[in-house]
């Protein structure tokens, strides 16, 4: 292909899910052109602020940008290796962009990347020769280092301390390190490890494809391990490179034991450490030794990992005495009030943003624990309201009819409500059967009041571009809960503020449980039905969730025995034996009553041979 009169830069915008966005300008440094592909999981946050970026150049320009189109059109979307369909692509001004940018308030990246093209555009970023690019893009690069791991292998984990300048967050972060994440050689990789991982059809991969939330975790770990590296073993250019070195990655889990961290974490990065060394497999040169030597050392470490390491404990009596655990009844008459308190409030000062907040908050709540058997947590994020009518939000779907999990009005006299879950962590092992079933009437009229006027007070109020967001349920910034951690810390700062305890919102289901499985639980729903509703199945209460089966079963068992020896004594009381003992002398051999001497010969005393009573 020949050269373009642009010249091109690309950049990956990490919030929440990596975005690529390609930024370019003609060779007089005045027109410019930018594009972007989002995820289906962004829609809520980055997808609208681009949508508000369209909209905005074009009323600055008068509607008379020029689309992109021919040549120029096929060269952006390879170097960004996006899908051949582009969607609306114009060429307008760097200052028309400058000013949309900032009025939809485009992430910081994007700003940097434009603020480079114009400030510096001898910069080594700024790639003025097209062919170069399409040629890293059109194959995989040809890897620089030798394909090997670094042996030996480490018998022991090293001794780890804290150092003194110890961060939680030390991740490499696309806001905090431009000048590390987007490096050539680590986006490469990146891409490649992305492709391989998340491919459906990979015939040299290991397993199914990745779905979209096991690649954002697979992300996490390997970014906050390359953090690791540079921030405590001076590694200036972090690339996967670094997941072919043992001794880096045994200091790295023994960072990990020295923070406290979670077996169940450290097992998780080990996970991805594999998954990392069997692309490296899948590249030309990788069918080395130390690489399946390597692959059971992982193994090795993490089952010893799981051994060492004990779980986080999750007995309600621990858990009650650091202040993480509140009763069935305490949380139900917590969200009851929470309910009455903002309908009242409603009623009295009338829809305003704090009222609005409030229902919001009693609604939320409601759906999490009281009137339905606690659905997973990942559900209720997703839940789409009833005015929405795009196409499935869900990144993973696949099925071209599919409306999402969604919360349905199915009738407004009698008020009936329906929720269909199609999208749940057993859908696949299910069959993709779907969890479906109709609100009960008090929390459907709190649903049906929440979705009228108060959310359209906080979409107004908190939204830039008018009602964008799908969801049901959003954060104090007017979107939807997409990462699970946004929704907890929201959850506890809200129940501590009812005079409750700051416990994890999934902790409501094994408070469920817990009740459902105790020897005082009052009626209620059947147990297969509440598992079912709840994503699972009975099984997994008594494996997961409820923590005092065996202490119930075994303290059942003992009490039952007094009954069962009872019955054992009196059976042998009203049937008992005649057991009289002979009081003839008899030799040494034996003592044996009457009736046994009846049927055998008594011993000779004078006899040294033993009779064989066989």
């Amino acid at each position: 292909m020949s050269s373009s009169e642009y010249t091109f830069k690309l950049v990956q915008v990490c919030l929440p899910e990596p975005s690529k966005l390609v930024v370019m300008c003609d060779k007089r440094k005045r027109q410019c052109v930018c594009l972007c592909q989002v995820y289906k999981s962004c829609l809520d946050g980055l997808l609208p602020n681009y949508q508000a970026f369209y909209r905005v150049c074009s009323r600055l320009t008068k509607h008379q940008s020029t689309l992109l189109s021919g040549q120029d059109k096929q060269l952006l979307v390879a170097l960004a290796g996006m899908d051949v369909s582009v969607p609306h692509v114009a060429v307008v001004s760097l200052a028309v962009c400058c000013r949309a940018l900032k009025l939809c308030k485009v992430p910081a990246a994007v700003l940097h990347a434009f603020d480079d093209i114009r400030l510096k555009p001898a910069s080594q970023v700024v790639l003025g020769l097209p062919e170069h690019i399409l040629a890293a893009h059109a194959q995989p690069s040809p890897n620089p280092v030798q394909l090997q791991m670094t042996t030996p292998f480490p018998v022991t984990l090293p001794e780890c301390a804290l150092p003194a300048d110890f961060k939680k967050q030390h991740g490499l972060l696309a806001k905090l390190h431009k000048h590390l994440v987007h490096r050539a050689v680590l986006a490469q990789h990146m891409g490649e490890f992305k492709s391989f991982s998340t491919s459906p059809f990979q015939l040299n991969r290991k397993g199914i494809a990745h779905s979209s939330r096991t690649w954002q975790n697979s992300e996490k770990h390997v970014y906050l391990f390359l953090g690791y590296c540079h921030h405590y073993q001076q590694v200036s250019q972090p690339t996967l490179q670094l997941f072919l070195s043992s001794p880096l990655i045994a200091q790295f889990v023994s960072f990990h034991i020295a923070a406290s961290h979670s077996q169940l974490y450290i097992r998780n990065f080990l996970s991805c450490a594999k998954c990392v060394l069997r692309w490296w497999q899948s590249k030309p040169g990788g069918n080395h030794p130390s690489f399946v030597a390597g692959l059971e050392w992982l193994q090795t470490l993490g089952l010893q990992v799981a051994d060492q390491l004990p779980r986080p404990s999750k007995d309600p009596k621990g858990l009650a005495d650091i202040g993480k655990w509140m009763c069935a009844a305490d949380l139900v008459h917590t969200i009851h009030g929470a309910e009455q308190q903002s309908q009242a409030q409603m009623q009295q000062q009338g829809v305003t943003v704090e009222t609005s907040r409030d229902m919001h908050d009693a609604a939320l709540a409601a759906m999490i624990f009281s009137h339905l058997p606690p659905v997973r947590l990942s559900c209720i994020r997703s839940l789409v309201g009833p005015a929405y009518l795009g196409p499935c939000l869900h990144p993973d779907c696949k099925e071209p009819s599919c409306e999402g999990n969604r919360l349905s009005i199915m009738s407004e006299s009698p008020l009936l409500m329906r929720i269909s879950l199609p999208h749940h962590k057993n859908a696949r092992k299910w069959g993709k059967a779907v969890i479906e079933f109709d609100v009960p009437s008090d929390l459907a009229q709190l649903l049906h009041t929440y979705l009228g006027a108060p959310r359209k007070a906080l979409l107004e109020h908190h939204l830039l571009i008018g009602d964008a967001c799908p969801y049901v349920f959003m954060d104090m910034h007017g979107r939807g809960f997409v990462a699970a951690a946004v929704l907890t810390l929201y959850w506890q700062k809200w129940l501590v503020s009812r005079g409750g305890v700051p416990m994890n919102p999934s902790m409501c289901r094994q408070v469920f449980v817990d009740e459902r499985q105790s020897d005082s639980a009052t009626a209620g729903p059947s147990n297969q039905g509440a598992a079912m509703v709840m994503g699972h199945s009975v099984k997994q209460w008594d494996k997961w969730y409820d923590m005092q089966y065996h202490p119930r079963l075994a303290q059942n068992a003992v009490d039952g025995m007094q009954s069962w020896r009872a019955a054992m004594l009196q059976s042998h009381t009203l049937a008992a034996p005649d057991l009289t003992l002979s009081t003839a002398l008899h030799c040494g051999h034996a003592l044996v009553s009457d009736y046994e001497e009846s049927r055998y010969q008594s011993c000779c005393c004078d006899s040294d041979i033993d009779i064989d009573l066989d």
